[in-house]
């Protein structure tokens, strides 16, 4: 390859050089690729570079490091908003780039040391970020600390497994979900540690496939038993009780539906984004009751109709007014 060959662009940009980098990490390996190789490859100037990148590393790394950066703004200002809600959206859409690349072709590239190195770094601010976030919400230190340490893995650990599983094939954000949904949340200890909800599905296939497949729930345990008996434990993240008098859900169904009552027992499921979550669901056999829709409390919320005779709402936080 040259540095002229047709249809390189003679403009500087971030894609270019990322991609000329690229390049050469493949042909050359990372550390026999320098900065001036890859200007020369991208058909830009030395200073050129440096609008961009504050290094080579930073060519890897740059798009991860855009998003830590929002998470954590988002952690210091986001009270509404949960760590697991806030880093999904963050990451919820981000697209394969450098770094997807390198971490399948670590070898070829030469870069495995180095992304272990610097995947560090990024594990230490995202868990700085969420401890402090923890500490400002009523958890003990070492507590956050423990916590902060769960969702920085969880954060890199999806990635990682992303990237390996086809980058380009599907949305990081379900990935993301199930990662940060195994992390405990950091709150403090209570007589009871966990929150289930018991249903009975007749067609339990069915609803195995909407609820673990489409919405994206994480399998924990299923059991076989005597006379066909049959149950699947499905993770949904953090639990919790919301308890309502009868006119706090007739105003929520006034402002989440055009009508809609709610049943006696209503489940409701946090999302990164929940208008898309709500085609996708449709899509995937649910009912439709009523489409995403801002809600007074600065959440955006739809209500569906799912297997085994559930109703549900799902809500996605959008914090504070900015």
């Amino acid at each position: 390859m040259t540095a002229n060959r047709p249809g390189r662009p003679r403009a500087s940009s971030r894609a270019t050089l990322a991609d000329a980098a690229s390049e050469l990490f493949l042909e050359r390996g990372y550390d026999a690729t320098s900065i001036a190789d890859i200007t020369t490859r991208a058909g830009v100037s030395r200073s050129s570079f440096f609008n961009y990148f504050a290094s080579k590393a930073d060519i890897l790394w740059s798009g991860l490091d855009e998003r830590i950066a929002q998470a954590a703004a988002a952690l210091e200002s986001a009270a509404s908003a949960s760590v697991s809600a806030v880093l999904a959206g963050a990451l919820a859409d981000f697209e394969p780039d450098t770094l997807a690349l390198a971490i399948v072709n670590d070898d070829a590239m030469g870069v495995a040391e180095e992304l272990v190195r610097e995947a560090s770094l990024r594990r230490t601010r995202i868990s700085d970020a969420v401890a402090r976030r923890l500490e400002r919400d009523g958890v003990e230190s070492m507590r956050a600390e423990i916590a902060g340490a769960g969702y920085a893995a969880a954060v890199l650990s999806a990635v990682w497994t992303w990237a390996h599983g086809g980058a380009g094939r599907a949305p990081l954000g379900p990935t993301m979900a199930r990662a940060l949904a195994m992390v405990p949340d950091g709150a403090p200890d209570a007589r009871v540690s966990q929150l289930r909800v018991v249903v009975k599905a007749d067609d339990l296939d069915g609803a195995v496939a909407f609820y673990r497949d489409a919405l994206g729930l994480v399998e924990q345990e299923s059991y076989d038993g005597d006379d066909d008996a049959r149950v699947v434990i499905l993770g949904a993240g953090r639990a919790t009780l919301e308890l309502a008098n009868a006119a706090q859900v007739r105003f929520i169904d006034r402002v989440e539906t055009d009508g809609v009552v709610s049943p006696h027992i209503r489940l409701a499921f946090e999302v990164a984004d929940a208008a898309a979550e709500t085609e996708r669901l449709a899509a995937a056999g649910a009912g439709l009751l009523a489409s995403a829709r801002q809600t007074p409390w600065r959440s955006v919320n739809a209500r569906l109709a799912g297997p085994a005779g559930l109703q549900l709402t799902l809500f996605q936080e959008l914090g504070p007014e900015p």
